[in-house]
């Protein structure tokens, strides 16, 4: 069990504090309710570009981690369709050099012409190398608008394409930080060797003064249920052919994400999962073969996705994903199978919450879904799926009409 205690500033900020005195550290996690879905599709890619600009320098700190490191801290963020996240872990006794740093860099970034043209051009950089000139690193700029027709999960955090990062002008940069970086779209979490008062004291002094700004009211297109089934065909100097299958599955809060990460792990979990045991170690027809969720907090994919062997083609390789996904359908796994995902889950979940950062990252997250003691009660919305619930989930899913293939041909073959 994971206790906490929650408060409010007045201008909006959330405050989680998790006491944890069995070290003389502490983490300081703020989730801003940002990411690449709410981006104009016009100009995608700046949730992540700002996950740069947050360390060029804010209106008061010229440089953010030579301070940091002055206290043995170090840091680091992550952006992603649905959030923006930054964290800084460092001894606890310099805690207040954390809540200095984060809070002027909410209050207001640089912005200036240099810090946006060096990671305008980072940014850029990282788009090449990661997306354009890596085997297979297009594969969600092709999958999500294959699979995506409507809502804003149809391009990838890296943003549609270059173009959207090379035209960013210093108006519209300034414009998605004071709609979004604000304390009343924020959630911030303190957690370790504290204690309650010394964060309220902290959180007073260096955020409450900060302007709440208005909450940003999102009006994103839902994604109408698809009715046909879609495939694209692509080609690339790779060095094997490969398969992606992307079926739409339920939002991150409802009972079916639950059920579909567990069919995912039945699938793919280990060398005694399904795909594993029949496709590669029996069969031989795929090299390599993964299932796993996107786990969006809007309705997100199931993807399936191997390297077919040396003579499979892919539709052979197509044919042979949908027989091991159809037994699921057909048969009810039984309940010793289903204990096995049960503990593996289970055990992960333990060692998970042994580390501090992990602890304050989720709660922050379950506390953006509704509430963040679901982190005491995640392994029981798992346990609660029974064998019938997953047969008759995998049958609403893995249908031809649900599903968009992209079958990536390689050149060398």
């Amino acid at each position: 069990m994971i206790h906490f205690h929650r408060f409010q500033l007045d201008n909006g900020l959330k405050v989680l504090v998790h006491e944890d005195h069995t070290v003389p550290m502490a983490v300081l996690n703020i989730l801003y309710d940002v990411g690449a879905k709410d981006e104009n599709p016009n100009q995608t890619g700046f949730a992540h570009l700002f996950e740069h600009l947050m360390f060029g320098g804010s209106i008061n700190i010229p440089s953010y981690d030579e301070p940091l490191q002055r206290v043995g801290g170090e840091n680091n963020a992550f952006t992603n369709n649905d959030i923006t996240n930054y964290y800084i872990q460092l001894p606890s006794v310099n805690i207040e050099t954390a809540f200095w740093l984060e809070s002027d860099r909410m209050l207001s970034l640089a912005f200036s012409e240099k810090s946006l043209e060096t990671q305008r051009s980072v940014v850029i950089e990282e788009f090449k190398q990661r997306y354009l000139n890596q085997p297979y690193g297009d594969v969600w700029l092709k999958l999500r608008p294959l699979a995506y027709t409507t809502h804003s999960y149809q391009w990838a955090t890296i943003g549609k394409e270059v173009s959207h990062i090379e035209n960013a002008k210093m108006d519209d940069v300034k414009a998605f930080f004071y709609k979004h970086y604000t304390p009343s779209n924020a959630i911030m979490v303190v957690a370790g060797d504290v204690n309650l008062d010394q964060v309220k004291a902290l959180s007073e002094k260096w955020f409450g003064n900060i302007p709440s700004g208005n909450k940003y009211q999102r009006d994103i297109p839902q994604e109408p249920i698809q009715t046909e089934k879609r495939s694209l065909t692509t080609s690339a100097n790779v060095p094997n052919d490969s398969i992606y299958k992307a079926f739409h599955i339920h939002n991150r809060s409802s009972k079916e994400y639950y059920i579909a990460d567990i069919i995912s792990d039945i699938l793919s979990r280990g060398e005694s999962s399904r795909l594993y045991q029949e496709l590669v170690k029996t069969k031989k027809i795929f090299s390599e073969v993964n299932a796993y969720i996107t786990g969006d907090i809007d309705p997100g994919l199931f993807i399936l996705e191997g390297k077919p062997s040396k003579g499979i083609s892919l539709e052979e390789a197509d044919e042979a994903l949908w027989s091991v996904v159809n037994e699921i359908k057909a048969n009810k796994i039984e309940q010793r199978e289903l204990q096995k995902i049960f503990n593996k889950l289970e055990s992960s979940t333990v060692f998970g919450e042994m580390n501090l950062l992990n602890k304050a990252m989720n709660m922050a997250y379950f506390e953006l879904l509704g509430d963040a003691d679901m982190i005491n009660t995640e392994m029981e919305r798992y346990r609660s799926v029974s064998p019938e619930d997953i047969s008759n989930y995998a049958s609403e899913v893995f249908t031809p009409t649900n599903c968009s293939t992209l079958f990536y041909k390689s050149n060398k073959s």
